[in-house]
């Protein structure tokens, strides 16, 4: 008979608490809809944005493989966490966009459990959880709004916010979010007006509470500094001519070719043009009509996606491919960018706004949704050419938090390629992220609208002190084939957001203006702290 040691060893742990992980995603939007129902959620791309603008403060409850709790934190400096704020402001609308970490101070903005386990403890640990995370980090405290639900069930048509929060306080009154953070060691330090405009149960009130770290004793706050360390990658953008080519193998040659050039310099990343996959149409008997183009090339579609997974795998490398333009499901035209990753994973982006000549010539129509591709360098974004000239778009992409952003372009003239330059050298600086452009050169006379193209490729930077003088690490010479290789320190943006000449990112003004995106399936975001819970249903903790 074994020991009985050995019995217990291998028993299956049923619980665990660990950090969140983008493939959590799925699981987390879950949890929080049993919490609240179908009507209020995040979308996965805020929840993306809060894993990955700070892993190391967000955490899931998984029970028997299923989630079953997510908290999720970011730091900020102290002025800002015990000064007066609103959820939407001191969260970046919901994304986790303002965490700083230089902050001392860890801000607890969303705390949920499922319905189902309340009682398991599970709001618990995870506080457990953040305290750890603080007392590793050598923060001053923790912070956060804390709901308060009962204040709308008071009889007095304008029930005095802060008695209700004193009564609860000295156990006059029963309030079960304010006294689980009692118990947990919160204390309120006032009132948070208009901290949740939609949450009726609270009146848009949150307390406001704070833990002082024990093991950490200031007069002054500190001022915590991001180590410049090194984070490198290696980017490969392809400025591909456009040419005439007999089939379909001698295409797909010319686009291992490059890939295996750029493999050979161990570059992570290869981008290809945007329509680089027209020249296919070079062999047709007669130049086709734009309809005829469209179904020509839609006929390629599985065989392109199939190729360049293969090639990411094998070069080990991870292909940008560029854009190509397909029929999808429902009948509509989209222009349609394939990111074949190196761990044989395909995504695809569209282009969400099609040129007056896509929609003229090719009758292209806009995708509807735009997300972060996670890949083992960290999350990248694709903007396809005049999508670049969308401010939003790039924002929103930074918020879920990419660091990349690959722009495919196809243009025929230098006024046309300096609108794409141009606009993507101020998306790097605005956002202060990393923006690869590549683009096609030559002609290609036997198809329609590709009659010739213009392009000077490039891998541009922010504008501060780490980054190259003019905004520009890498550049191609104009009009000629070629690859340009070049490294970025992705640990350098990490620098200039939190401590840079400027701070574009954390010093927007988020309480005068946001983006509202619209989900696709109509669904609404929720929190657990700025969103009231069913009656009945109170949350176990908030913050």
């Amino acid at each position: 008979m074994r020991a009985a040691s050995e019995r217990k060893a291998e028993t299956k742990v049923r619980l665990e608490i660990r950090n969140a992980r983008i493939a959590d995603v799925r699981g987390i939007v879950g949890v929080v809809r049993r919490a609240y129902g179908d009507g209020q959620t995040y979308t996965s791309g805020q929840i993306s944005g809060q894993i990955n603008n700070f892993s190391a403060g967000c955490f899931v409850a998984v029970l028997d493989g299923q989630v079953v709790g997510y908290c999720a934190t970011l730091q900020i400096a102290g002025e800002v966490a015990l000064g007066p704020h609103t959820w939407d402001e001191i969260t970046g609308n919901g994304f986790g966009a303002r965490h700083d970490p230089t902050g001392d101070w860890l801000y607890g903005y969303e705390m949920v459990v499922d319905p189902e386990v309340r009682g398991a403890r599970i709001g618990r640990r995870l506080y457990e959880e953040r305290r750890a995370l603080a007392e590793e980090r050598d923060l001053t405290g923790i912070a956060f709004g804390g709901r308060m639900p009962g204040l709308s069930r008071l009889r007095r048509k304008a029930p005095d916010a802060q008695a209700y929060l004193d009564e609860v306080v000295t156990s006059k009154r029963h309030d079960p979010v304010i006294r689980f953070q009692l118990a947990n060691g919160f204390q309120p330090i006032g009132l948070l007006p208009g901290y949740l405009p939609d949450d009726a149960a609270s009146l848009g009130y949150a307390a406001h509470m704070v833990w002082r770290n024990p093991y950490v004793d200031r007069d002054q706050p500190v001022k915590m500094r991001v180590p410049r360390g090194v984070e490198s990658v290696r980017l490969a953008t392809c400025q591909l001519q456009a040419r005439a080519v007999k089939s379909y193998e001698e295409f797909m040659q010319n686009v291992e070719y490059f890939v295996d050039v750029a493999s050979s310099y161990e570059a992570d990343f290869i981008v290809f043009p945007e329509m680089f996959t027209l020249q296919l149409l070079s062999f047709e008997p007669r130049e086709l009509s734009p309809s005829e183009a469209i179904e020509a090339l839609s006929r390629y579609t599985p065989r392109i996606r199939q190729a360049l997974s293969d090639l990411a795998m094998r070069f080990n490398i991870n292909i940008i491919g560029g854009s190509h333009p397909t029929r999808m499901e429902d009948g509509d035209i989209h222009n349609v960018a394939m990111v074949c990753l190196r761990d044989g994973s395909i995504h695809e982006q569209e282009k969400i706004h099609p040129t007056p000549d896509e929609r003229y010539w090719w009758n292209v129509k806009g995708g509807d949704s735009i997300d972060v591709i996670p890949t083992d360098c960290g999350p990248i974004g694709v903007l396809i050419c005049y999508d670049s000239e969308f401010p939003e778009l790039a924002r929103r992409l930074v918020d879920e938090g990419a660091r990349i952003i690959f722009t495919p372009f196809c243009t025929d003239s230098r006024q046309g390629y300096l609108r794409v330059r141009y606009c993507c050298q101020a998306r790097a600086i605005e956002n202060q992220c990393f923006v690869v452009m590549s683009g096609n050169v030559g002609n290609l006379p036997n198809v329609h609208n590709m009659d010739i193209q213009y392009a000077q490729s490039c891998i541009l930077t922010p504008c501060d002190f780490p980054f190259a003088r003019d905004g520009i690490a890498a550049e191609a010479s104009e009009n000629v084939e070629t690859l340009t290789v070049c490294d970025v320190n992705l640990a350098d943006l990490a620098w200039a957001r939190a401590e840079g000449s400027v701070r574009n990112l954390a010093d927007r003004r988020f309480d005068l203006y946001r983006i509202e995106w619209e989900d696709p399936k109509k669904r609404r975001r929720s929190s657990s702290d700025n969103h009231p819970a069913p009656i009945g249903k109170p949350l176990p903790a908030s913050g």
